[in-house]
Parts: structure tokens; C-alpha cells; sequence
């Protein structure tokens, strides 16, 4: 039986950031049931990075994480993984208060979020329909390539010495003599930490560890991707509805990638799109832009977990220390991990520094 100082179960972007924080300090397992990393919540994003999503308790996340994907460490990639695309916050005249009730949210954040007058949403999205007036425009909104972050932080890991187990399934956990033992689909170990990063699936690792749970809950999500006239409409900023029905964005080839926005609780499972949500998402579209949508050419869902009070949980049980929780990253886990990664990391092992703003006790286990 290997023995290992970290065992990390689930090698999505939270695991994979936190292997790669920690690999440097102690040695570290990654344990993924399915056959890929990433199969699931990260590997289904909107690939956008935006402050001012998620709500002002996640935005600390999200700005202290922008030096990290704008500007990587040397030998971690050689190239950005943001590039500024700008959000639009629209809205129609019933939307007023929604659009100040932002605006007072982030006014001393330091996000940069502006009032956009009906000029200035026209010119940036062609075809919009009149009765869409009330907007703020957010500049620094950027696209995030999720596949080369999560690829970088499963090289760097590796480099560093952590090992990747694929298709390894987690079927039983016991403490025993101050550590844990994993029996998994591909072979025993032994750690002195576990930590939980399974996302949807987090509650049943809990249970197996005999953990107290922690109502984690799952929401599916889905984008498509239509083809739309005219071909102008593909130069946007990312354009999210200030009541919160729907975002889209352009993306390479002349396509549209488009959310209504929903969430609808799902059991953590390999989700699959319902038509209905479909076909909503592409009625508020046509209620927002006078395009017309030539083609669907893919459709797609994937799971968001959150926490009852949709904030991350990041930290070591309360009452089994040796268990860590590093789950509840909602829509939102992509844009926070670096932060999110070190801020772990800095709990697990005294030598990593805790990320700068940010308070460890507001996404602590212990509020529940």
C-alpha cells in the first residue's frame, strides 16, 4: 500500500491547483474516478473570468487570482491565460434597481464597473432589441482558457513530484492509526490528509470517511452553441442579463455561446441537457437581439455545487482535522483557483503564505 502526506480526491481545477500549491512541500496523491481530469464541472465552462461574478464574498477570490492567470509564474506556461473580452450587464427599464443594487455592491471593491448609457450598449451589440436600455459595463471581464490552466496545473504537479491515478474511484476510507486508508477501483493507499475535492460528489466521500456532511448541493447548467445572422453579432463582449436569465458571448468561427442561466438541482451524476432549457434559452435571446439563429450546432450541461450560502468551503473539518474540505466552487471554481489553491495550500502546510485580502474564516467548514 503506497503511502502518501496528501491524498486529493477529485482532479478537477480545485484539486489540480491545490496538487500543484502543495507538491513542492509534502508528497501528494490526485485520485480520479473518471478516466479524464476534468470531466465534469471544469471541463464544461463558460471560460469566462469576470469580478463581479458569483457576488462580493467570492470577488476577493477573483481578483487576488488575476495576477496568476494574466501573468503566470515563469516555467508554468509561457503565456497568458486570460484575454480581455469586457462584460455588458443589461437590462430593461424594469431592471433599474437591479442595475444600482450591483452598482452599490461593488462600489468599494475596487472592481472596475461603469454605468453604460443606451449608446454605448447598442454600439457594442448589434441587433439589440430597443427596450434594452440600463446597463454597466465591467472593462476587465477576460476569457480564460480553462483547458490550458487545468492542463498547466496537472504538469506542474507532476513535475513537482504528485502522482495522477485515473479511473480510481473511491469505494471505501478508515482512519486508522493517525491516517487514512483508501481503497479505490485502481488499488489500496495510505494517507495522512484527505482532501475533498469531488465537487458534486462530495457528500458520498464524506460519508464514506464516516465526515459529518455538509449539504452540498448540484445545479445543472447549460450553454449552447447556435450560429447566428448576421455575422456582425459575433463581435461581442460578454453580455449578461441583469436579472439574471441568461449570458452570452462570442466565440472563435463566427458562433455564439449562449446560458440561460439555470439551475435546476440535479443528483451529482454525468448530466445531460433537457430540451427545455433549450428552448428557453434560445426564446431570451430572441427577446434581447433581433438575430436570427440559423443553427444549433451543440448543446451542453454541466454541474455547479454550492453550499447553502453559495460560498466555498475551504479548510479542515472542525471535528476530524485530518479531513479537508475544498468543495462548493459553484460557477465560479475556474476564475478563483489560484487564490483558492494557495489559500488551501497555507491551511494544509505552514510554509505556503496565505493569499493577500483574504480572510480564511468566511469560507472556513466551520459555519455550518
Amino acid at each position: 500500500m503506497s503511502e502518501w502526506d496528501v491524498a486529493i480526491i477529485g482532479a478537477g481545477i480545485a484539486g489540480a491547483g491545490l496538487a500543484d500549491a502543495l507538491a513542492s512541500y509534502c508528497s501528494v496523491v490526485l485520485i480520479e474516478a473518471e478516466a479524464q481530469p476534468g470531466y465534469h464541472a471544469t471541463g464544461r465552462s463558460a471560460a469566462f473570468w469576470s469580478e463581479t461574478y458569483g457576488g462580493p464574498d467570492i470577488q476577493p477570490l477573483t481578483s487576488a487570482s488575476r495576477g496568476f492567470l494574466a501573468n503566470p509564474p515563469a516555467g508554468f506556461s509561457e503565456r497568458s491565460f486570460l484575454s480581455r473580452r469586457g462584460a455588458l450587464h443589461i437590462g430593461t427599464s424594469a431592471d433599474s434597481a437591479n442595475a444600482k443594487a450591483m452598482a452599490t455592491e461593488f462600489a468599494n471593491s475596487g472592481v472596475s464597473l461603469d454605468p453604460a448609457n443606451p449608446d454605448m450598449i447598442r454600439h457594442r451589440i448589434t441587433g439589440l432589441r430597443e427596450n434594452w436600455t440600463i446597463g454597466l459595463w465591467e472593462p476587465d471581464c477576460s476569457d480564460i482558457d480553462v483547458a490550458a490552466l487545468h492542463s498547466a496545473y496537472l504538469r506542474a504537479a507532476k513535475r513537482k513530484g504528485a502522482v495522477l491515478h485515473c479511473s480510481s474511484a473511491v469505494t471505501s476510507i478508515s482512519y486508522r492509526n493517525h491516517g487514512w486508508n483508501l481503497e479505490t477501483a485502481s488499488g489500496g493507499l495510505r494517507a495522512k490528509i484527505i482532501v475533498n475535492a469531488a465537487g458534486a460528489w462530495s457528500d458520498q466521500i464524506a460519508s464514506l470517511a464516516g465526515v459529518r456532511a455538509i449539504p452540498v448541493r448540484a445545479f445543472r447548467r447549460t450553454v449552447l452553441q447556435l450560429e447566428v445572422e448576421p455575422l456582425a453579432a459575433v463581435n461581442l463582449p460578454l453580455v449578461v442579463g441583469l436579472d439574471g436569465s441568461f449570458y452570452f458571448k462570442s466565440v472563435a468561427g463566427g458562433r455564439i455561446w449562449l446560458s440561460p442561466h439555470d439551475e435546476t438541482s440535479s443528483p451529482a451524476c454525468d448530466v445531460a441537457v433537457d430540451e427545455f432549457d433549450v428552448a428557453k434559452a434560445i426564446y431570451r435571446l430572441e427577446q434581447v437581439v433581433d438575430w436570427k439563429v440559423k443553427r444549433l450546432e451543440h448543446k451542453w450541461a454541466g454541474l455547479r455545487s454550492f453550499a447553502p450560502d453559495r460560498l466555498p468551503i475551504i479548510g479542515r473539518d472542525p471535528r476530524i482535522p485530518d479531513f479537508f474540505w475544498l468543495v462548493g466552487q459553484g460557477g465560479f471554481g475556474i476564475q478563483t483557483a489560484p487564490a483558492v489553491s494557495q489559500l488551501a495550500a497555507a491551511q494544509i502546510v505552514e510554509d505556503v503564505l496565505l493569499p493577500s485580502g483574504i480572510e480564511p474564516s468566511r469560507y472556513h467548514p466551520d459555519r455550518f
